[in-house]
């Protein structure tokens, strides 16, 4: 009996690495495009019938591909950081891009900041329901479509102001609610905005990382807890998965989407979405 206990509980470990190696290649795969990892890390998972990972575990996972943002960005931080902080005692600094960039960021990542503190335990539970998700996933396709669409793309990256970091801040925040993306937000803000898809794209980048890395750090003490399907092991695994798998597939998603039209995107979230609806209103999946 202690010997088929073993056995049952062993397959049980080995599965749920399997899995977590599953979910690190999706989060790795959808974090940098505009469709919504956090929402992929739900959706997929109940219709392997595995169930929702949980909040906890989406937001560790996620620091991976943020490392991997980190690493191939290095150069372009460091030179923002360092500049930033000469600025801060040397007034020749204080006009120069990368140290307006450093406010930037920090300023853009006030809304997501206070907004995820203030509804933490409903990011855990309602905005995870799968009829919210699906919704958004067709609402703010629709979003970024029209913002791909109507938005002009006279302003690049020199010409960025506080105000409309800010605006692409608050415009971040929405991907709270899983499906919105955050990607796909700031980008149809910083379309709207009049910035052209590479500015857009890059600035979406630079401001998800202090966002996505906190939002990892602060979760990390819910991780072992029975609201998340996967303990320390599995979620490590998934982790550094998604850092393999996003640092290998950044180059060329950065290059895609700040060369492309969005439309492919706008049609699979909004495929995605319905078909995620429809599970849900037959049955076949629970919200």
């Amino acid at each position: 009996m202690n010997a088929r206990r073993a056995v049952t509980l062993g397959f049980g470990v080995v599965v749920d690495f399997l899995q977590a190696v599953v979910l690190g290649v999706i989060q790795g795969l959808t974090e940098f495009l505009p469709i919504s990892s956090s929402a992929h890390l739900r959706i997929f998972p109940e219709l392997f019938g595995w169930g929702d990972p949980g909040a906890a575990f989406t937001a560790v996972v996620q620091i991976g591909t943020e490392l991997a943002v980190l690493i191939y960005f290095w150069r372009d931080i460091w030179r923002i950081a360092s500049t930033w902080l000469k600025s801060l005692f040397r007034p020749e600094y204080r006009g120069q891009l990368d140290a307006r960039m450093g406010w930037f960021i920090i300023l853009g990542s006030v809304p997501i900041v206070i907004l995820g503190i203030a509804l933490k335990d409903t990011i855990e539970t309602e905005f995870r329901s799968l009829w919210i998700i699906g919704t958004m996933l067709i609402v703010m396709g629709i979003v970024l479509g029209i913002a791909d669409k109507v938005g002009s793309t006279e302003k690049t990256l020199k010409q960025l102001t506080l105000r409309d970091a800010v605006f692409m801040g608050l415009a971040q925040a929405l991907a709270l609610i899983p499906g919105v993306s955050r990607s796909g937000a700031t980008l149809s803000m910083g379309r709207f905005l009049g910035y052209d898809r590479e500015t857009a794209t890059r600035y979406a980048f630079l401001l998800a990382i202090p966002a996505v890395i906190g939002a990892g750090v602060f979760q990390l003490k819910d991780v072992p807890n029975g609201e998340n399907l996967y303990g320390w092991g599995p979620t490590i695994v998934a982790t550094i998965v998604s850092f393999i798998v996003g640092y290998a597939a950044i180059a060329w998603l950065l290059r895609y989407v700040t060369t492309h039209s969005y439309t492919p995107f706008v049609i699979y979230r909004i495929a995605l979405g319905a078909a995620t609806l429809a599970l849900v209103a037959t049955g076949v999946i629970a919200a």
